[in-house]
């Protein structure tokens, strides 16, 4: 079925639009977007909303939309540079070219020189386009320097890890508070206070309205991006309580207790349980003075819930909830879990990534692991072995679906079925982050569930990843973390 945006008649991804394309002969049009997006809603506003554009999409093209966050396994293969992503694509799912954002003044010469170069030219380009293939295992190993190089990239003068743009990453940041822990380093305590500082205190937090933006533009945490996404605020809810507890910073609880009643007001539901995904860019609202907010119709939300990102906010809310001794917060996130628990899993296909009226899109890795986390976490809180037992059951799926015989670790999504065998949807990849988190999981059931075949999943997974670790910069935190979980 068609979704008529502004005249442009696009299509969902599947085999019904390459098949079109195919019959047709056209080149496909493939629109890769987000709900918070300014500039994806700022492309439509403009250059779809023109009917002469509009007019030549319809007409020489095979317009597909695909949203960014209910679809991140076709937007890891397809975006590129950022979003909105305006790519064109053969009837085999092959990449022509394409960028990010178009305005209208381009986009009618492009549209044309694209129709017209794919009908005199689309064998050379099948040919010739880039393929993702699997991820190489070549590389340098894990030495003894892999905790300087995460290091290497904290910015002593801003806080946070690289340069611009900024984004608040809460792996380098968790690695930095665990050594704390066990060493009472001063330096890596400089880590931890001088990031969260400038994350909590600066440009990054919304003042009035409370919750953080997605990242910064420059490298001073200036300039913010200003949608606000449940995961971003979920890992650094995470971080504050964390360091709260470990450092007895009182500003850190306070900042902490802040997130929440951001994410329990504008994002959750309170009747029914857990959380919205996001909340809109909105540049004139955000720059408007507290008085002036207040008159303003706020950002929208998009009310879809996503499993992984639920997940992470129910981990985040049940360690405040510790934190605070707050038993109603607590029942809050196990209801959360719950929820998404009843209306997404299915036994033997494993949680659905997206709730939006029904549950969509199956078989995504960090799903399956990210809601395990979450069943260990409440099994810690709670003592009932059904989450436990729940936990299980997500990371046998993962392994049935996902696990690489051959060089072990797991591919981002199980076998996609023949309708979505499309282009780069053929191939499976192997995230780096993902796999490290499912090492972490696997390394907590071997302890909880006695079944030492986790432990070795979680080394195997470890040692695929090893060759990848030192390419990481900050992120190979991941890898670091993973390798310090204890087993046993």
């Amino acid at each position: 079925m068609s979704e008529i945006v502004n005249d442009v008649r696009w299509l969902p991804w599947g085999a019904d639009a390459f098949a079109r394309a195919r019959a047709e002969e056209r080149p496909v049009l493939l629109s890769i977007a987000a709900t918070w997006c300014a500039s994806c809603r700022e492309m439509d506003r403009t250059t779809y909303a023109d009917p002469d554009v509009a007019g030549i999409v319809n007409d020489r093209f095979v317009p597909i939309r695909v949203d960014a966050d209910r679809r991140p396994d076709i937007s890891e293969r397809y975006t590129l540079g950022g979003w909105p992503t305006t790519a064109f694509l053969t009837a085999e799912g092959e990449v022509i070219g394409g960028g990010t954002y178009v305005g209208l003044d381009r986009m009618p010469l492009v549209l044309e020189r694209v129709a017209e170069a794919f009908r005199s030219r689309r064998g050379e380009w099948t040919a010739a386009s880039r393929r993702p293939g699997a991820q190489p295992i070549e590389g340098g190993g894990v030495g003894p320097d892999l905790a300087a190089r995460v290091f290497d990239a904290f910015d002593a003068r801003h806080g946070g890890f690289g340069g611009a743009p900024k984004f608040p990453l809460a792996a380098p940041l968790e690695l930095a508070l665990e050594i704390y822990r066990e060493t009472q380093d001063p330096a890596m305590a400089h880590v931890v206070e001088a990031t969260l500082d400038a994350v909590g205190w600066g440009g990054l937090y919304d003042d009035v309205d409370g919750g953080f933006f997605r990242y910064a533009a420059t490298r001073d945490w200036r300039q913010p991006h200003q949608e606000k996404l449940l995961d971003v605020n979920a890992s650094l809810l995470r971080m504050f309580v964390e360091a709260s507890e470990t450092m007895r910073i009182a500003r850190y609880r306070e900042r902490a207790g802040d997130v929440l009643r951001y994410a329990q007001t504008w994002l959750a539901d309170p009747v029914d349980g857990g959380w919205a995904s996001s909340q809109q860019a909105d540049r004139d609202y955000y720059a408007a003075a507290i008085d002036e907010r207040r008159a303003c119709t706020p950002p929208a939300i998009d009310t879809a819930l996503y499993a992984g990102w639920n997940a992470q906010m129910v981990s985040a809310t049940l360690r405040a909830a510790e934190l605070f001794d707050d038993t109603a917060l607590g029942a809050f996130a196990l209801k959360s879990l719950e929820r998404l628990v009843l209306a997404c899993y299915t036994p033997g296909l494993g949680m659905a990534h997206c709730l939006d009226g029904r549950p969509s899109v199956r078989g995504l890795l960090d799903d399956q692991i990210l809601m395990a986390a979450a069943h260990l976490d409440a099994h810690a809180a709670t003592g009932n072995v059904v989450y436990e037992m729940m936990a299980q059951e997500l990371a046998h799926y993962a392994v049935r679906t996902m696990w690489d015989e051959e060089r072990g670790g797991f591919f981002d999504r199980s076998i996609p079925d023949d309708a979505e065998r499309i282009g780069f949807m053929r191939e499976r990849l192997k995230p780096f982050a993902g796999n490290c988190e499912a090492a972490r999981v696997l390394k907590r059931l071997a302890v909880t569930a006695g079944d030492h075949n986790f432990g070795q999943r979680a080394d195997a997974t470890l040692a695929a990843m090893a060759p990848l670790a030192a390419q990481q910069g900050p992120l190979a935190a991941h890898y670091l973390l993973a390798l310090r979980q204890p087993v046993g």
